[in-house]
């Protein structure tokens, strides 16, 4: 699978699970739905972004490093409104980047798929 989609599709995954955590705090359990959708859509942008970047630079510790830094920036905007989760948010979020930086420079191929001419 091509980096870009692997990196939206494990996106997604990850998304999800870093979403349904939130179901730890009691407080945040009536928000599931719109955490859930949101941390979703935040993994997507993640994987888009650094499923482009493992396109272009072959560098398992650079791409680690690169999700990390992406996805820590992301996290920090959406924690920047909830003060009382604000370390397990950023940190949550950190986490998720790193293993999209990690899955899509060591799983994903470079390129797109190309049909035999």
């Amino acid at each position: 699978m091509n980096k870009v989609l692997l990196g939206i599709i494990s996106g997604v995954v990850l998304g999800a699970l870093d979403g349904s955590t939130a179901w730890l705090a009691p407080e945040a359990r009536a928000k599931m739905i719109p955490i859930m959708i949101g941390a979703t859509m935040k993994g997507i942008v993640v994987g888009l972004i650094v499923g482009f970047f493992a396109r272009r630079v072959r560098s398992l510790p650079l791409g680690v490093l690169f999700g990390l830094g992406v996805d820590f920036i992301l996290a920090f905007l959406v924690a920047s409104h909830e003060h009382s989760h604000y370390l397990n948010i950023v940190l949550a979020g950190t986490i998720q980047g790193g293993v999209l930086g990690y899955i899509t420079q060591r799983w994903g191929f470079q390129g797109e798929a190309s049909a035999p001419h």
